[in-house]
C-alpha cells in the first residue's frame, strides 16, 4: 500500500504521542512532544514569524508548555491546551485579526481535519488503484455474499449435520480470532486512535471560509453610513435616540455615584471588621460590578454603534459616558478593596485569586470601550483587544504555582488571618512542603486562632488535619517513586527532596 509523505507524518506523530501518553500522566512528555511538534512546524515553514499574532500565540504556547512542568497545575494546563488550540487556529488562517476567529477556526478544523484524513485514506495507492477505489468496485462481491449467508442460514435450520459443521466452523474461526488478539493490549489501540485523532488536528491545514471572509471584512474603525432619501427623518430618529441615551446616562451615573459615595464611605475609609464572615461582603459587590460591566458595554455599543458617534453634537453624550465608564472602574477598585479585606482576614484562596484577574481584565475592558468613543472604533475592536488582553493575562498567571503561594501565605498570616486546615488540606501534592508542621505548632496555631476567631465543631482540628498530611505524604512518595520519568515534574520533585529532606532530619 503506498502512503503519501503527510500521511505517514500523520501516522509517525500518532506513534511517538502513543509512545509517550501511553499509560502515563501528564509531565515531561507533553513538554517533549510539544516542542518535537513545534520544530516541526518551524522547519516546514508553518509558522510566519512576520505576523504578531502569531508570534505572540507561538511565544505563549512554548511558555505555557514549560509552565505544564515547571508548575504543574490544572490552571497551566488549561490554558497551556488554549494556546495549543490557538496555534493551530492560526496556522490554519497566519492572517487572522482575531483570537476569537482563530479559536472558530480550530473549533471547526477539530471535525474538518478527520473528514480530510479519510479522504487521505481513502486516495492511498493499492497498487494501480487507491482504497476508495477499490472499496466501491469490491461493492460486486456485497450483494453474492448477503445471498450466500441466507443460504448458509437457511440450510442450517433445514439440516443438522450441516448445521454443526457451520457451528464448528464458526467457532473455529472465533478461537482464531482470540489466539490472534489475545495479546493485543487494547488501551494502546485506543490510546493511539485518540492521538490520530489529534494528530489530524494538528497536521492537516484546514479553515473555515465563513471566518476568513469575516475576518477579513472585519474593521476596528467606525464608517459612517449615509441613508439616502431618509436625511430629514433620519436625522430626527437620530436626534431623539441622543435625547434618550442623555437621559439614561444621566440616571445611571447619579444612581452608580450613589453607590460609589457608600463604598467610598463603607468599603474605603470607615471599613471596620468585627469577626463576621466577609464573604457576602465580597461577592455582592463582585456580582454588581459583574452586572455593571455589562450594561455599560452593552449601552456604549447600542447608542455608539452607527451614526451617533459622528453626530456633531454629541460631545454632552461621550462625556456622560466617560463619567460612567470612570465609575465602573471606581466600583472595580472598590471590588478589589473588597477582595483584598476578604484576604486580609481570611486569608488566600483560588476564587480570590480569580477576582483580582477578573478585576484587571475589567478595568482594560473599560479603558477599551473609552478608546471606542474617542477614536470612533467599532465592536469588532473592542473584542479583538480584548480577548488578546485575557489571553496574554491568562498565560502570565498560569506561571505561578499558587498552591504553594496559598499554603506559604495563609500560614504566615495566621496571627492575623483565618487559617482554613480544610481547605489547606485539599491543596495538590507538589504544596506537601509548605503544609507539614508537627502537632505542637498547629496545637499553638489553632489555640491563637480560636483567640480571633470562631471556630466551627465541623472544621478539620488540628489532629485530623496533621493525620490527612501524614496519609497524603506517603501516598505521595509511593505514587512519585513509582512515576515513569515521562510524567515527571518539576514541582513534585522538589516537593519529594523536601519531604525526604524532613524525615532525615
Amino acid at each position: 500500500m503506498k502512503l503519501k509523505t503527510n500521511l505517514l507524518v500523520l501516522l509517525l506523530c500518532a506513534i511517538i504521542s502513543t509512545v509517550l501518553f501511553y499509560k502515563h500522566v501528564f509531565g515531561l512528555n507533553l513538554l517533549i512532544f510539544q516542542v518535537l511538534l513545534f520544530i516541526w512546524f518551524l522547519l516546514t515553514k508553518q509558522i510566519n514569524l512576520k505576523s504578531k499574532n502569531q508570534i505572540v500565540v507561538s511565544i505563549s504556547f512554548l511558555l505555557t508548555s514549560i509552565f505544564t512542568v515547571v508548575v504543574h497545575s490544572k490552571f497551566s494546563y488549561f490554558i497551556n491546551f488554549l494556546a495549543w488550540f490557538l496555534l493551530i487556529g492560526n496556522l490554519n488562517f497566519p492572517n487572522a485579526k482575531s483570537l476569537i476567529h482563530s479559536m472558530g477556526i480550530a473549533f471547526i478544523s477539530l471535525f474538518k481535519s478527520q473528514e480530510l484524513f479519510i479522504k487521505k485514506i481513502f486516495k492511498a495507492k493499492m497498487g494501480n488503484m487507491s482504497l476508495g477505489k477499490w472499496l466501491y468496485r469490491s461493492r460486486i462481491f456485497l450483494i453474492p455474499l448477503l445471498i450466500i449467508s441466507l443460504f448458509i442460514v437457511l440450510y442450517s435450520l433445514s439440516n443438522s449435520v450441516f448445521s454443526d459443521m457451520i457451528s464448528k466452523s464458526l467457532l473455529s474461526i472465533e478461537n482464531a480470532f482470540i489466539y490472534v488478539f489475545k495479546d493485543i493490549d487494547f488501551f494502546v489501540v485506543f490510546t493511539f486512535l485518540v492521538c490520530l485523532l489529534f494528530s489530524n488536528f494538528y497536521l492537516i491545514r484546514n479553515s473555515s471560509q465563513f471566518i476568513v471572509e469575516k475576518d477579513l471584512k472585519s474593521s476596528e474603525t467606525l464608517f459612517r453610513k449615509k441613508k439616502i432619501g431618509k436625511r430629514y427623518f433620519g436625522f430626527l430618529a437620530l436626534k431623539n435616540e441622543y435625547k434618550s441615551a442623555i437621559f439614561l446616562f444621566i440616571i445611571l451615573n447619579l444612581i452608580l455615584l450613589i453607590l460609589n459615595v457608600i463604598d467610598i464611605n463603607w468599603v474605603w475609609i470607615n471599613f471596620e471588621w468585627q469577626g463576621e464572615s466577609l464573604k457576602q461582603f465580597v461577592h455582592q459587590g463582585t456580582y454588581l460590578l459583574i452586572l455593571s460591566i455589562l450594561i455599560s458595554i452593552a449601552l456604549v455599543l447600542y447608542y455608539f454603534r452607527g451614526n451617533l458617534n459622528f453626530y456633531k453634537k454629541n460631545s454632552l453624550l461621550k462625556k456622560l459616558s466617560y463619567v460612567w465608564i470612570f465609575q465602573n472602574g471606581f466600583l472595580a477598585l472598590s471590588v478589589g478593596v473588597r477582595n483584598l479585606r476578604y484576604i486580609e482576614h481570611y486569608s488566600l484562596a483560588f476564587k480570590r485569586i480569580g477576582v483580582i484577574i477578573f478585576l484587571i481584565v475589567t478595568l482594560y475592558g473599560l479603558y477599551t470601550v473609552a478608546i471606542k468613543i474617542k477614536k470612533r472604533k467599532s465592536s469588532f475592536y473592542l473584542f479583538k483587544k480584548n480577548s488578546f488582553f485575557v489571553f496574554i493575562v491568562l498565560v502570565l498567571f498560569s506561571g505561578i504555582n499558587w498552591d504553594s503561594c496559598i499554603a506559604k501565605y495563609n500560614f504566615s498570616h495566621v496571627d492575623t488571618s483565618f487559617l482554613h486546615l480544610d481547605y489547606l488540606a485539599t491543596l495538590s501534592d507538589k504544596s506537601l512542603p509548605h503544609l507539614e508542621f508537627n502537632i505542637e505548632e498547629l496545637n499553638e496555631m489553632h489555640e491563637l486562632q480560636k483567640g480571633k476567631f470562631t471556630i466551627d465543631d465541623y472544621l478539620m482540628t488540628p489532629s485530623e488535619y496533621k493525620r490527612r498530611i501524614e496519609n497524603r505524604k506517603m501516598n505521595f512518595k509511593d505514587a512519585w517513586e513509582s512515576k515513569h520519568f515521562l510524567s515527571w515534574n518539576y514541582p513534585e520533585y522538589i516537593a519529594y527532596k523536601k519531604l525526604l529532606k524532613t524525615e532525615e532530619e
